[in-house]
C-alpha cells in the first residue's frame, strides 16, 4: 500500500489501514517500516465486527483473536462501500497495485519490455515490482497494431483468435485472461463480418503468488522471480492473412521476505476480554 500510496492519492484516493492492534503498536510498526498513511486501531474490534470479518477460526483465549480476514474495501464520499477485495485464504491477498490497474484502471509508472513485430507493438508490464508470497498481481499487455492490421478475437470460428497463456508452473496459479470488447469487422472479399481488434488494445490477466519457499525454483540467478507466457494470434490487413506468430513473454519480479519482526514484548497484547456479543446490523454495502 505504502508504495502505491502516491499514485492513489493522486486520483483523490486516501488509503487507512485498520486493525485490531493498540495505537502504541501501530506507531511503532509505522516508524519501522515509513507508513505515510492512517493506521486505525480497533482494539475491541467493534469495527471489524461490524464489517462481518472477524476471524471466528481464531480462539478467544488466544492472544490474536479479534483478528479480521485481511482485505481491502473501496469506500465512496458517502460512506457506501464500492468494491471489496478478499481471498479465502487469509495468507493469500490482492496487491494495492492490481486493485489500482484492474478496478480503477490506472495505467501505472512501471518498467516495461517492448516487442515489436511487423504486424505490431507489445508492451508487457505488471502491476507491482516487488511482490512477495500469496499475493495475486495483474499482468498488462498494451498492444498496438500496425496501420490496416487487426487480429481476431477469442470466440471466433474459422479463424486464429489471439491466445494469451501462461507457463504452467508449481508454485503460481493462474487466471484466465480478459479481453476487451472486441469491433464487427466486415470482409468484403468474402462476404463476412468478424469479432476483431484493431488499433490500441489492453489484454489483462492475473497471478497467484504461493508461498516464498514454492517459488525458489523460479529464480534466476540474480534472485529475481521469472513468470513466462506466451501471446499467440495471426495478423491480417484488407487483404492478406499472415502466418500465425507466437510472442514469447517474461516478468521479472523482485521476491521479498515477509516481514516476522515481532512487536515489542512490552507492546504484546493479553487475550481480549471483550463481549463476544455480534452486532445486529452491518455497515451498508452495495
Amino acid at each position: 500500500m505504502e508504495r502505491k500510496r502516491t499514485s492513489f492519492e493522486e486520483d483523490g484516493i486516501n488509503i487507512a489501514a485498520l486493525s485490531f492492534d493498540s495505537v502504541e503498536v501501530l506507531q511503532h510498526f509505522a516508524k519501522r517500516k515509513g507508513i505515510g498513511f492512517s493506521l486505525l486501531s480497533d482494539p475491541d474490534s467493534k469495527v471489524i465486527r461490524a464489517f462481518g470479518i472477524l476471524n471466528e477460526n481464531i480462539s478467544p483465549k488466544h492472544q490474536f483473536y479479534g483478528i479480521p480476514h485481511p482485505g481491502q474495501y473501496l469506500i465512496g464520499k458517502s460512506g457506501v462501500v464500492k468494491a471489496k477485495f478478499f481471498e479465502e485464504n487469509y495468507t493469500q491477498r490482492f496487491t494495492a497495485g492490481e486493485i489500482a490497474v484492474r478496478y480503477l484502471g490506472k495505467d501505472l509508472d512501471a518498467p516495461r519490455t517492448q516487442i515489436e513485430t511487423d504486424h505490431l507493438a507489445l508492451s508487457s508490464w505488471a502491476s507491482d515490482e516487488i511482490v512477495a508470497g500469496g499475493q495475486r498481481v495483474a499482468l498488462v499487455l498494451d498492444i498496438d497494431l500496425k496501420e490496416g492490421m487487426h487480429v481476431y478475437a477469442p470466440g471466433i470460428d474459422g479463424y486464429i483468435p489471439v491466445d494469451w497463456t501462461m507457463e504452467e508452473v508449481s508454485g503460481l496459479v493462474n487466471y484466465s485472461p480478459s479481453y476487451p470488447e472486441s469491433e464487427k469487422l466486415h470482409l468484403p472479399a468474402i462476404e463476412e463480418i468478424v469479432p476483431v481488434y484493431q488499433g490500441s488494445v489492453r489484454f489483462m490477466t492475473d497471478i497467484k503468488l504461493g508461498r516464498a519457499k514454492d517459488l525458489e525454483h523460479l529464480l534466476d540467478e540474480q534472485g529475481q522471480l521469472l513468470v513466462r507466457g506466451e501471446l499467440r494470434y495471426q495478423a491480417c490487413d484488407d487483404k492478406i492473412c499472415y502466418l500465425p506468430a507466437t510472442i514469447p513473454l517474461e516478468w521479472a519480479f523482485q521476491l521479498e521476505a515477509g516481514d516476522r519482526t515481532r512487536v515489542p514484548e512490552g507492546l504484546r497484547r493479553n487475550p481480549p476480554k471483550q463481549s463476544l456479543e455480534t452486532p445486529k446490523q452491518g455497515l451498508e454495502s452495495k
